[in-house]
């Protein structure tokens, strides 16, 4: 594993890993050295409780995809049509994730959530994001390597929790599709 690390890091900027998982799109594979990957993101850190609490803490579903990395199903997620202002924020810890900024149903220019038609709630950017800065964000993103593909997964900042994966798909500027579980969030309405 570590020898895979080392050579995901010393791949240059624009080599893409298509010849590691020839079925996956170039596009969409990992570049080992992005600007916005957070190099301490893998590191482990102490998970802040134990897998028994949080399944006292959680639903099943919640459980599932926050502690073992699971996904709710597409198009399911209560959070994939909200049109509300305010803030989401981890499920498992409370930590602030991403925002959102509506005027009715006309998107303001700050806009950072939209409809991706993937069947996940979409993001353009983690809360906390300064142009490609995330040091002051809630979020972490970390190589994921499950199902023979090379993605790039977000967890929590915080908690560790599993949140979803991030793209290069996404619209501009940032280019990015934060692709999260509603089940991940807890939303909260901005007050007037």
């Amino acid at each position: 594993m570590a020898l895979l690390f080392r050579r995901l890091w010393t791949l240059r900027s624009g080599e893409v890993l298509s010849r590691a998982v020839p079925c996956w799109p170039a596009s969409c594979v990992l570049r080992a050295r992005a600007s916005h990957l957070d190099a301490g993101s893998l590191t482990k850190h102490k998970p802040s409780l134990t897998k028994g609490e949080w399944r006292k803490k959680l639903t099943p579903e919640q459980f599932y995809v926050t502690r073992e990395k699971g996904t709710e199903p597409p198009f399911s997620g209560i959070y994939l049509k909200n049109k509300e202002s305010g803030m989401y924020h981890c499920v498992c810890c409370n930590s602030p994730l991403f925002s959102s900024c509506h005027a009715g149903n006309v998107f303001l220019s700050s806009e950072k959530k939209y409809c991706s038609g993937t069947g996940w709630p979409s993001f353009s950017e983690a809360h906390g994001t300064f142009g490609s800065e995330e040091s002051n964000t809630g979020i972490l993103r970390r190589v994921d390597t499950s199902l023979g593909l090379v993605r790039t997964e977000v967890v929590c900042k915080q908690c560790e929790a599993h949140l979803g994966h991030v793209f290069p798909d996404g619209p501009g500027p940032t280019g990015q599709r934060f692709c999260i579980n509603s089940v991940a969030l807890k939303f909260k309405p901005r007050t007037p």
